[in-house]
């Protein structure tokens, strides 16, 4: 019995093998290694389809944060609420423009920031707000934008892993003044390398970070700021370019396996299935479950044993981690620091075979029989 991974992307290699190979190599052939034809081009695309006015390409998503942050006025002195349950770049990228990050607790059914949190947070150093779309689905950004108007606060969204995620028929990362995403590999758009992306409506902040991610400015030698090497290369974007176009059928396949996870463990009620929240469409980077009464680390174990493999995001939350050690002591976030202790992610990726689904669906409902 083959072992199960968490995600794999052979099925979609092995679907798009001619395009991607031919994308590659008329690169080579071309020359143009980075900031070519092929990095302008996705950059138009993605604008597009995202709905954006502006598609800045860059290394990583962190990058995107930081430079979204930097493009925005954010810096020493200033701080920033954002969410604890997420992976550590959203804090870190505010600490490396000089803010500092404030932790609001979040939702027990979405995994994302609670908006009613947010408010009591506010002072006069609050410069912005950054939510993330955990896993696919969401935060609020209709209540986080009210929020933010009123006390004239910018929004970073960090949409690392909810690419063609929606909100009221919205493109995900486009109600703030930026939306930051990643194409780290395992992502639901995912290049072959790191990649990264900032999009906005503001042609200010655009331009800003287009400085921002070649050394501080647009035109050879002409520095106007301190910034940084974080442009995407041209074999990534090219590589983007070819599976930009199957991003809504990816998503779509990743929704039907979260619906078949949905109906298959519907009655075992040691499990709390993730939500989807009225006018979203979720777009299951992960199915993360949330596993009661303690016997979360012991479900991990008797499925590695009946070869399944699963992944805890996050095991503990930004504020517990060892960087910020005496910092945060006194900060009690209930919600956050009990999901670390009960989330689990089940195996999903869009070409998904449906005898690893069904093993996997198998394993499950064995393994919670037997706890």
């Amino acid at each position: 019995m083959r072992q199960i991974p968490v995600f794999q992307s052979i099925e979609e290699s092995a679907a798009l093998r001619d395009d991607l190979l031919k994308a590659v190599q008329d690169v080579i052939q071309s020359g143009q290694f980075i900031t070519g034809p092929n990095v302008r081009a996705f950059e138009s695309e993605v604008a597009t389809y995202l709905g954006a006015r502006h598609a800045v390409s860059l290394n990583s998503g962190t990058d995107a944060l930081v430079i979204a942050l930097k493009s925005l006025g954010i810096g020493p002195g200033d701080e920033v609420i954002t969410t604890p349950f997420t992976f550590f770049a959203t804090a870190e990228a505010i600490c490396q423009v000089g803010a500092t990050p404030v932790f609001a607790d979040i939702q027990e059914t979405t995994y994302n920031l609670d908006p009613s949190a947010i408010e009591p947070l506010i002072t006069s150093r609050t410069k912005a707000i950054l939510p993330v779309h955990l896993f696919g689905l969401s935060a609020d950004m209709v209540k986080i934008m009210e929020i933010a108007n009123r006390h004239g606060l910018k929004v970073v969204e960090d949409v690392a892993q909810a690419f063609g995620g929606e909100l009221c028929g919205r493109k995900l990362g486009t109600f703030g003044d930026a939306g930051c995403f990643s194409f780290f590999p395992t992502k639901n758009l995912g290049a072959y390398g790191d990649g990264g992306l900032l999009v906005t409506n503001d042609d200010d902040v655009a331009l800003a970070a287009r400085k921002l991610r070649t050394h501080g400015g647009i035109n050879k030698y002409r520095n106007e700021m301190l910034g940084y090497n974080s442009r995407l290369d041209e074999i990534q974007a090219a590589i983007l370019r070819v599976k930009l176009p199957y991003i809504d059928r990816w998503n779509d396949n990743r929704r039907r396996i979260a619906g078949i996870y949905r109906e298959a463990l519907h009655d075992l009620d040691l499990l709390v299935q993730p939500v989807e929240s009225p006018n979203s469409r979720h777009v299951y980077h992960q199915f993360t479950i949330r596993v009661l009464g303690g016997m979360r680390n012991a479900l991990k174990a008797r499925l590695e044993e009946l070869g399944v493999s699963t992944m805890i995001y996050y095991s503990a939350p930004v504020h517990k981690l060892p960087v910020f050690e005496g910092l945060y002591d006194d900060v009690r976030l209930e919600k956050a620091e009990r999901l670390a202790d009960e989330v689990l992610s089940l195996p999903i990726w869009p070409l998904m075979p449906q005898h690893y689904l069904e093993q996997t669906i198998d394993a499950i409902r064995t393994a919670v029989r037997a706890l």
